[in-house]
């Protein structure tokens, strides 16, 4: 019978990039056993009092800023007793209530909760009122408590921002009748977390005696796993670059849960760039599942809204949907269910919410706040509105995050921090906006045309964010808020939608600086009614991501592509204290023959020439050796002339191409031709979806073909992305095209040689490969 590895805490320590300290510990665990269970008001409310429907019809909020400036307002127009922001704490058993009350008179012994507002207040929901009551009288409570006070005035002070008005509704009461309300809503909280610090306490001890699930580790992987293990003990980021075939992600969750109990995690984030990356974090979790049955580790997986919703035609509201009417009554049945069966992937979750009637998603959101173990996209921890990073500033959480498939995250984090705006969606929305819209969109209109009406080339970079632009966009925001407090149902399609992009763009606006872009791309230059997009891009999203970094214990950031590692270091933002390995690889060299043919240029000017010496080059090591190929190009039209020749002169070998857009089913099909005794070869752009995250072992593929450097297009955005590259880092032409390029070519080789009995060629066709600054970028592995 096999037995499990041992899991040992290696003598030896990664090599950070500099000798210093590790990092302080964050703020205390939201779990602190034995002494008990520590939760904030606003959770322990809307865990006791939140009822009714799940409702997500249009309300105009206030953003955070504008929420931030009206307690500001509110609170300077109290008398000079005033206090605002008031720290209170009170304990009931084992349960410890704390928070800050809004705002607290002494000479009228008032308490305020004070909310803002845009609109209507008499369309406030029902429920809502509850929920804010319901803040208002445990801070009451919570205040009589610390001041010794018999009773007290509790107001809540809805305040609007856009006429300044507020509306003051206000109850006095005794300090018993709080003291019952408090120790109401806490009993009801205080079996949930005697539950919860059970579940803690099995949960650490189960994963200090959790062995490693295999007899044994393979080559590579004990050196990732200690590495994971050392940094999340010392507080520090890791990047880790480890090769296809070690088991990265069993490699990395391991360590990571082994480090848990004495690091006081309350949670680990595993998180990735696409829906594979998900299925072999779920794999993974489910190998150490079944080697420690009792362990009982809480895994959810999280999945985009689209993806999960029961009723896509029906609207997320109690008027409309089933699932959303009642949502929040059935919800404490729906948790309790969840949690008793612990694996929580999409399958799972969507059985449980079908059970009770709720709606799969948005339960999903909630129980983010009871797993151990969270999968999901990377937005769901770096986007600016971050479900999963919002949660743990609020709970103030110690977890620890691995970032799966890390290579991606320069790209994903750029678009979550940029914006655009296109002019021909807005003329459609002009056409049919109704009249109260029609004066604050033709102003808008106006400021667009004047941004160009000087540009003469298509494409034209600014280097500042237009602010007559910006202050008519804002007038329009308000206008479209208003109107849509007053006629909420037409809250929907194209008016809705640019309304969100138009709060985006502002959005994004508001963080412009050296680290973005401000351009103009104009269609039907020299036209009088020339119309245009307007862009604003995020070229190094460093200064967003290292707050979130810094805010985990640790972060681990892996993948067989992060070389050179100061290009992810200068983009991501990571810490100076960061660590680095490159995992040595478990292949040999005799696995994998790879031929640099650079008598062929694959560059643009050279492409024509190049179909013919390419297709027989395909066709002489078809003939080698039958089997199955991948054919990587540069475009889908490069990839159709080199098929069309090849189909045409060598109509013997088996052939099968990527489309745009290519649905779901499409893309399983292709895959699916690739069998173990299949022979052919599928043409495939370079960076598209074959290019990495598909698995064919063995047979099913043995070699692949790649006739590009895979350098991004020459166009006047990358350009001006050049430019700003070297300008920050001395490095345009590296980091736009170079690096980038090299990271898809190793990516789309890297499905070659799947595990350890497989060989078999990677042909790289370009005179570029054979330059010496081309082959430092390739894996120190191969055989050149």
């Amino acid at each position: 019978m096999l037995r499990p590895a041992a899991f040992v805490i290696p003598d030896t320590s990664i090599r950070p990039d500099a000798d210093v300290a590790a990092p302080p510990a964050l703020s205390p665990v939201a779990l602190d056993p034995p002494s008990g269970y520590r939760v904030a008001v606003r959770e322990l409310c809307e865990f006791t009092a939140k009822t009714g429907d799940l409702d997500l019809r249009f309300t105009p909020s206030p953003t955070a800023q504008e929420g931030i400036a009206g307690h500001r307002t509110v609170a300077a127009r109290r008398n000079p007793t005033y206090q605002a922001e008031v720290p209170l704490s009170g304990a009931f058993q084992e349960l410890t209530v704390r928070g800050r009350a809004d705002g607290y008179d002494a000479t009228l012994n008032q308490l305020e909760e004070i909310k803002t507002y845009r609109g209507d207040l008499d369309a406030l929901p029902a429920n809502h009122r509850q929920l804010h009551w319901a803040q208002a009288k445990v801070y009451g409570w919570l205040l009589c408590q610390q001041l010794e006070l018999a009773e007290i005035n509790v107001a809540l002070v809805y305040f609007n921002i856009i006429s300044e008005q507020e509306t003051l509704i206000r109850e006095r009461f005794t300090a018993s009748e709080l003291q019952a309300f408090f120790e109401q809503q806490a009993s009801l909280f205080l079996t949930w977390a005697r539950q919860e610090l059970a579940n803690r306490d099995a949960r650490d001890q189960g994963l200090k005696a959790l062995a490693f699930p295999h007899q044994g580790f393979r080559h590579g992987q004990r050196h990732l796993a200690e590495s994971v293990y050392k940094a999340v003990s010392t507080g520090r980021c890791l990047m880790a670059q480890a090769p296809t075939g070690i088991g990265k992600t069993l490699g990395t969750v391991f360590p990571m849960l082994k480090a848990a109990p004495t690091r006081k995690l309350d949670k680990v984030f595993f998180l990735t760039a696409k829906t594979p990356g998900r299925k072999l974090a779920l794999d993974a979790l489910n190998v150490i599942g079944r080697s420690a049955p009792q362990l009982g580790l809480r895994v959810l997986e999280l999945v985009a809204r689209d993806k999960a919703c029961e009723y896509p035609d029906k609207a997320c509201n109690g008027d409309s949907c089933p699932l959303a009417k009642g949502f929040y009554d059935r919800l404490p049945a729906a948790r309790s269910d969840a949690l008793i069966q612990p694996w929580l992937d999409q399958a799972g979750l969507r059985q449980v919410a079908l059970r009770h009637e709720v709606c799969p998603y948005y339960l999903s959101q909630e129980l983010a706040r009871w797993a151990d173990v969270v999968i999901a996209d990377y937005n769901y921890y770096f986007d600016l509105s971050a479900l999963l990073f919002g949660l743990c500033q609020f709970n103030q959480w110690r977890v620890a995050v691995l970032v799966d498939e890390a290579h991606n995250m320069v790209e994903r984090t750029r678009q979550m921090y940029s914006a655009s705006l296109d002019q021909h969606a807005m003329n459609q929305v002009r056409q049919v906006a109704p009249e109260p819209l029609k004066k604050a969109l033709q102003r808008l209109n106006r400021e667009w045309n004047a941004l160009h009406k000087e540009q003469v080339a298509p494409y034209q970079a600014y280097p500042e964010a237009p602010a007559r632009f910006l202050n008519a966009l804002s007038l329009c925001v308000t206008a479209f808020g208003d109107y849509f407090n007053d006629h909420p149902h037409a809250a929907s399609g194209e008016l809705q939608r640019f309304y969100f992009d138009a709060i985006q763009f502002g959005r994004i606006a508001e963080l412009f600086d050296a680290h973005f872009l401000f351009d103009i791309s104009k269609r039907d230059v020299g036209s009088k009614r020339a119309l245009s997009r307007l862009s604003l891009r995020n070229v190094v999203p460093a200064g967003f991501v290292r707050p979130r970094l810094s805010a985990a214990v640790s972060t681990v950031l892996f993948s067989a592509t992060l070389n050179p590692r100061h290009f992810y270091r200068d983009l991501l933002g990571l810490p100076e204290t960061t660590a680095w390995i490159d995992v040595e690889s478990p292949f040999q060299r005799a696995q994998l023959e790879v031929q640099i043919v650079s008598r062929i240029s694959t560059r643009y000017t050279h492409r024509q020439a190049s179909l013919a010496p390419i297709v027989a080059l395909m066709a002489e090591q078809f003939q080698r050796r039958p089997g199955n190929y991948l054919a990587f190009f540069s475009s889908f039209d490069y990839l159709q002339q080199v098929a069309e020749l090849m189909q045409g002169s060598h109509p013997q070998v088996p052939v099968w191409l990527q489309s745009r857009g290519m649905a779901e089913a499409e893309r399983h099909a292709f895959l699916e031709r690739f069998t173990p005794d299949s022979q052919g070869i599928g043409f495939a752009v370079l960076g598209g979806a074959f290019g990495e995250g598909i698995d064919l072992p063995g047979a099913r593929l043995i070699g692949a073909f790649i006739a590009t450097l895979g350098l991004a297009q020459i166009n006047p955005v990358n350009e001006q992305l050049k430019q700003r590259m070297s300008l920050l880092f001395g490095a345009g032409y590296d980091y736009t095209y170079l690096y980038p390029g090299m990271q898809k070519v190793v990516q789309a080789a890297g499905r070659v040689i799947r595990g350890q009995e497989d060989s078999g060629v990677v042909v790289l066709i370009d005179d570029r490969f054979a330059e010496s600054k081309v082959r430092q970028l390739l894996p120190a592995w191969w055989a050149l």
